[in-house]
Protein backbone atom coordinates (compact mmCIF):
# COMPACT_ATOMS: atom_id res chain seq x y z
CA UNK A 1 0.00 0.00 0.00
CA UNK A 2 1.26 3.58 -1.42
CA UNK A 3 1.10 5.55 2.53
CA UNK A 4 3.85 8.30 1.13
CA UNK A 5 1.69 11.73 0.33
CA UNK A 6 3.15 12.12 -3.16
CA UNK A 7 2.30 8.84 -3.95
CA UNK A 8 -1.72 9.37 -2.12
CA UNK A 9 -2.12 12.88 -3.93
CA UNK A 10 -0.84 11.21 -7.22
CA UNK A 11 -3.10 8.40 -7.44
CA UNK A 12 -6.23 9.72 -6.14
CA UNK A 13 -5.86 13.09 -8.45
CA UNK A 14 -6.13 10.44 -11.27
CA UNK A 15 -9.12 8.50 -9.97
CA UNK A 16 -10.85 11.82 -9.32
CA UNK A 17 -10.35 13.54 -13.00
CA UNK A 18 -11.31 10.30 -14.48
CA UNK A 19 -14.46 10.54 -12.75
CA UNK A 20 -14.81 13.86 -14.67
CA UNK A 21 -14.03 16.22 -11.81
CA UNK A 22 -12.65 19.41 -12.64
CA UNK A 23 -11.65 20.14 -9.03
CA UNK A 24 -9.43 17.02 -8.91
CA UNK A 25 -6.29 18.07 -7.72
CA UNK A 26 -8.21 20.79 -5.09
CA UNK A 27 -10.14 18.48 -4.03
CA UNK A 28 -7.71 15.68 -2.96
CA UNK A 29 -5.36 18.19 -0.77
CA UNK A 30 -8.28 19.66 0.48
CA UNK A 31 -9.66 16.02 1.99
CA UNK A 32 -6.09 14.76 2.45
CA UNK A 33 -5.34 18.18 4.68
CA UNK A 34 -8.81 17.66 6.86
CA UNK A 35 -7.79 14.49 7.88
CA UNK A 36 -3.62 14.84 8.43
CA UNK A 37 -4.96 18.96 10.09
CA UNK A 38 -2.41 20.45 8.31
CA UNK A 39 -1.84 23.09 5.77
CA UNK A 40 -0.95 23.26 2.20
CA UNK A 41 2.16 24.21 2.48
CA UNK A 42 3.02 21.65 4.67
CA UNK A 43 1.73 19.12 2.08
CA UNK A 44 4.52 19.60 -0.75
CA UNK A 45 7.21 20.02 1.78
CA UNK A 46 6.67 16.56 3.14
CA UNK A 47 6.05 14.88 -0.12
CA UNK A 48 7.79 11.22 1.91
CA UNK A 49 5.46 11.51 4.54
CA UNK A 50 4.12 8.45 5.77
CA UNK A 51 0.39 8.81 6.14
CA UNK A 52 -0.40 6.31 9.19
CA UNK A 53 -3.24 3.80 8.11
CA UNK A 54 -6.02 4.73 10.17
CA UNK A 55 -6.03 8.27 8.60
CA UNK A 56 -5.48 6.64 4.88
CA UNK A 57 -8.52 4.71 5.58
CA UNK A 58 -10.36 8.02 6.68
CA UNK A 59 -8.96 9.97 3.95
CA UNK A 60 -10.00 6.63 1.61
CA UNK A 61 -13.78 7.34 2.61
CA UNK A 62 -13.47 10.78 2.07
CA UNK A 63 -12.70 9.68 -1.44
CA UNK A 64 -15.73 7.58 -1.83
CA UNK A 65 -17.75 10.20 -0.28
CA UNK A 66 -16.79 12.80 -3.17
CA UNK A 67 -16.82 10.20 -6.11
CA UNK A 68 -20.69 9.70 -5.11
CA UNK A 69 -20.77 13.76 -5.66
CA UNK A 70 -20.63 14.97 -1.99
CA UNK A 71 -20.03 18.12 -1.53
CA UNK A 72 -16.45 19.00 0.26
CA UNK A 73 -17.96 20.94 3.00
CA UNK A 74 -20.08 18.36 4.15
CA UNK A 75 -17.22 15.62 3.53
CA UNK A 76 -14.96 17.91 6.02
CA UNK A 77 -17.58 19.22 7.86
CA UNK A 78 -16.95 22.93 7.10
CA UNK A 79 -16.49 26.08 4.83
CA UNK A 80 -15.24 29.11 4.71
CA UNK A 81 -17.64 32.53 4.62
CA UNK A 82 -16.50 36.13 5.43
CA UNK A 83 -13.23 34.82 6.26
CA UNK A 84 -14.94 33.32 9.02
CA UNK A 85 -14.67 29.10 9.51
CA UNK A 86 -18.83 27.57 10.04
CA UNK A 87 -19.31 23.92 10.95
CA UNK A 88 -21.99 22.29 8.82
CA UNK A 89 -24.28 19.04 9.30
CA UNK A 90 -26.73 18.17 6.74
CA UNK A 91 -29.47 20.42 7.91
CA UNK A 92 -27.75 23.20 6.49
CA UNK A 93 -26.70 24.94 3.26
CA UNK A 94 -23.50 25.21 2.08
CA UNK A 95 -22.28 29.22 2.37
CA UNK A 96 -21.51 30.65 -1.27
CA UNK A 97 -19.66 33.10 -2.39
CA UNK A 98 -22.53 34.85 -3.96
CA UNK A 99 -23.87 35.56 0.07
CA UNK A 100 -21.00 37.68 0.89
CA UNK A 101 -22.61 40.49 -1.96
CA UNK A 102 -25.70 40.36 0.29
CA UNK A 103 -23.64 40.54 3.76
CA UNK A 104 -21.35 43.36 2.66
CA UNK A 105 -24.24 45.22 1.37
CA UNK A 106 -25.67 45.14 4.77
CA UNK A 107 -22.32 45.88 6.56
CA UNK A 108 -22.19 48.69 4.14
CA UNK A 109 -25.31 50.17 5.55
CA UNK A 110 -25.05 49.53 9.31
CA UNK A 111 -22.08 51.73 8.64
CA UNK A 112 -23.65 54.58 7.09
CA UNK A 113 -27.07 54.18 9.06
CA UNK A 114 -28.13 54.19 12.55
CA UNK A 115 -28.79 50.45 12.33
CA UNK A 116 -28.75 48.60 16.46
CA UNK A 117 -30.89 45.38 15.11
CA UNK A 118 -31.11 42.76 12.63
CA UNK A 119 -33.30 39.99 12.22
CA UNK A 120 -31.62 37.54 10.42
CA UNK A 121 -34.32 34.93 9.00
CA UNK A 122 -33.27 31.24 7.61
CA UNK A 123 -29.97 31.45 9.43
CA UNK A 124 -29.00 27.94 8.51
CA UNK A 125 -25.21 27.43 9.61
CA UNK A 126 -25.86 31.37 11.19
CA UNK A 127 -23.38 32.33 8.29
CA UNK A 128 -25.15 36.00 7.71
CA UNK A 129 -26.41 36.27 11.24
CA UNK A 130 -22.35 35.51 12.41
CA UNK A 131 -20.84 37.62 9.47
CA UNK A 132 -23.04 40.43 10.86
CA UNK A 133 -22.22 40.20 14.10
CA UNK A 134 -18.79 39.84 14.18
CA UNK A 135 -17.89 42.64 12.36
CA UNK A 136 -20.52 45.20 13.75
CA UNK A 137 -21.47 46.03 16.77
CA UNK A 138 -25.19 44.93 16.63
CA UNK A 139 -27.53 43.22 18.28
CA UNK A 140 -28.83 40.39 15.98
CA UNK A 141 -31.65 37.53 16.43
CA UNK A 142 -31.30 34.49 13.85
CA UNK A 143 -34.43 32.57 13.67
CA UNK A 144 -34.83 29.14 11.43
CA UNK A 145 -37.74 26.19 11.52
CA UNK A 146 -35.21 23.90 11.99
CA UNK A 147 -33.61 23.24 15.56
CA UNK A 148 -30.84 21.13 14.14
CA UNK A 149 -29.46 24.02 11.55
CA UNK A 150 -30.22 26.67 14.93
CA UNK A 151 -27.67 24.15 16.72
CA UNK A 152 -25.16 24.15 14.44
CA UNK A 153 -25.54 28.02 14.12
CA UNK A 154 -24.92 28.01 17.78
CA UNK A 155 -21.87 26.15 17.45
CA UNK A 156 -20.69 28.72 14.62
CA UNK A 157 -21.36 32.01 16.49
CA UNK A 158 -19.34 30.11 19.60
CA UNK A 159 -16.33 29.00 17.55
CA UNK A 160 -16.20 32.50 15.98
CA UNK A 161 -16.22 34.24 19.24
CA UNK A 162 -19.73 35.72 18.54
CA UNK A 163 -22.05 36.70 21.44
CA UNK A 164 -24.29 39.71 19.79
CA UNK A 165 -26.60 36.71 18.50
CA UNK A 166 -29.39 35.31 19.89
CA UNK A 167 -30.92 32.18 18.06
CA UNK A 168 -34.95 31.27 18.06
CA UNK A 169 -36.64 28.45 16.50
CA UNK A 170 -39.23 30.23 14.44
CA UNK A 171 -41.33 29.30 11.02
CA UNK A 172 -40.27 32.92 9.41
CA UNK A 173 -42.42 35.51 11.83
CA UNK A 174 -44.40 32.99 14.13
CA UNK A 175 -42.38 33.58 17.05
CA UNK A 176 -41.24 37.33 16.88
CA UNK A 177 -41.97 40.05 19.14
CA UNK A 178 -40.23 43.06 18.82
CA UNK A 179 -38.93 45.03 15.84
CA UNK A 180 -35.91 45.50 14.10
CA UNK A 181 -34.07 48.58 11.78
CA UNK A 182 -33.28 45.42 8.86
CA UNK A 183 -34.77 42.34 8.19
CA UNK A 184 -32.02 40.63 5.79
CA UNK A 185 -32.64 36.63 4.46
CA UNK A 186 -31.57 34.49 1.84
CA UNK A 187 -34.58 32.21 1.87
CA UNK A 188 -35.44 29.12 -0.26
CA UNK A 189 -36.04 29.77 -3.89
CA UNK A 190 -35.62 27.31 -6.13
CA UNK A 191 -38.80 27.19 -7.68
CA UNK A 192 -40.28 23.18 -7.14
CA UNK A 193 -39.53 21.35 -10.55
CA UNK A 194 -36.38 22.19 -10.45
CA UNK A 195 -34.92 20.99 -7.32
CA UNK A 196 -34.44 17.74 -9.91
CA UNK A 197 -32.72 19.28 -11.96
CA UNK A 198 -30.00 20.68 -10.15
CA UNK A 199 -26.12 18.80 -9.92
CA UNK A 200 -26.33 16.03 -7.78
CA UNK A 201 -24.44 17.80 -5.35
CA UNK A 202 -27.16 19.61 -4.45
CA UNK A 203 -30.32 18.14 -5.18
CA UNK A 204 -29.29 14.76 -3.29
CA UNK A 205 -27.21 16.27 -0.36
CA UNK A 206 -28.38 20.09 0.20
CA UNK A 207 -31.63 20.23 2.23
CA UNK A 208 -34.81 20.34 -0.10
CA UNK A 209 -36.54 22.65 2.71
CA UNK A 210 -33.64 25.24 2.53
CA UNK A 211 -33.42 25.36 -1.59
CA UNK A 212 -37.39 24.76 -2.09
CA UNK A 213 -39.05 28.09 -2.66
CA UNK A 214 -42.43 26.72 -3.93
CA UNK A 215 -43.89 26.59 -7.28
CA UNK A 216 -42.60 30.07 -8.77
CA UNK A 217 -39.70 30.16 -6.04
CA UNK A 218 -41.48 33.30 -4.44
CA UNK A 219 -42.88 31.93 -1.85
CA UNK A 220 -41.28 33.26 0.76
CA UNK A 221 -40.55 36.50 -0.31
CA UNK A 222 -43.97 36.95 -0.62
CA UNK A 223 -44.89 35.86 3.36
CA UNK A 224 -41.83 38.38 4.10
CA UNK A 225 -42.41 41.09 2.33
CA UNK A 226 -46.30 41.28 3.37
CA UNK A 227 -45.21 41.23 7.11
CA UNK A 228 -41.94 42.97 7.17
CA UNK A 229 -43.76 46.18 8.06
CA UNK A 230 -44.76 45.03 11.28
CA UNK A 231 -41.56 43.95 12.16
CA UNK A 232 -39.61 47.12 10.96
CA UNK A 233 -38.48 50.36 12.52
CA UNK A 234 -39.65 53.69 10.58
CA UNK A 235 -37.73 53.49 7.41
CA UNK A 236 -36.12 49.84 8.53
CA UNK A 237 -34.56 48.29 5.46
CA UNK A 238 -35.38 44.96 3.71
CA UNK A 239 -32.74 43.15 2.42
CA UNK A 240 -33.14 39.74 0.04
CA UNK A 241 -30.65 37.23 -1.70
CA UNK A 242 -32.33 36.10 -5.11
CA UNK A 243 -32.40 33.71 -7.81
CA UNK A 244 -30.17 35.34 -10.75
CA UNK A 245 -33.95 35.50 -12.41
CA UNK A 246 -35.96 37.07 -9.65
CA UNK A 247 -35.04 40.41 -9.32
CA UNK A 248 -37.32 41.89 -11.02
CA UNK A 249 -40.41 39.46 -9.62
CA UNK A 250 -39.22 40.70 -5.74
CA UNK A 251 -38.60 44.13 -6.52
CA UNK A 252 -42.46 44.14 -7.83
CA UNK A 253 -43.68 42.62 -4.53
CA UNK A 254 -41.49 45.09 -2.81
CA UNK A 255 -42.77 48.10 -4.63
CA UNK A 256 -46.13 48.94 -2.59
CA UNK A 257 -44.39 48.92 0.91
CA UNK A 258 -40.97 49.83 -0.13
CA UNK A 259 -38.71 52.87 -1.74
CA UNK A 260 -34.98 53.10 -2.97
CA UNK A 261 -35.23 49.70 -4.23
CA UNK A 262 -31.74 48.73 -5.57
CA UNK A 263 -30.43 45.30 -7.29
CA UNK A 264 -26.74 44.67 -7.09
CA UNK A 265 -25.19 41.45 -8.84
CA UNK A 266 -22.80 38.56 -8.06
CA UNK A 267 -19.36 38.19 -8.93
CA UNK A 268 -20.59 36.44 -12.35
CA UNK A 269 -22.76 39.49 -13.07
CA UNK A 270 -25.95 37.71 -12.40
CA UNK A 271 -28.38 39.47 -10.18
CA UNK A 272 -28.14 38.38 -6.32
CA UNK A 273 -28.99 40.83 -4.00
CA UNK A 274 -32.48 42.88 -3.73
CA UNK A 275 -33.02 45.20 -0.94
CA UNK A 276 -34.90 48.49 -0.45
CA UNK A 277 -36.27 50.76 2.76
CA UNK A 278 -40.26 50.92 4.44
CA UNK A 279 -41.81 54.09 2.90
Amino acid sequence: MMNKIKDILIQNKKILKENGFYTYALDVEVLLLSVLNKNKSWLYLNPAFEVDNSSLEIFNSYIQRRLKNEPIAYIIGKCEFMGLDFKLNEHTLIPRADTEILVEKVLSIIEQENIKKVLDIGTGSGAIAVSIAKHKDVDVLALDINKDALYMAKENARANGVDKVRFLQSNLFENVEEKFDMIVSNPPYIETEEIQKLEPNVKDFEPILALDGGEDGLDFYREIIAKAKLYLNDKGYLAFEIGYNQAKAVSSLMEKEFKEIEILKDLASLDRVVLGRLK
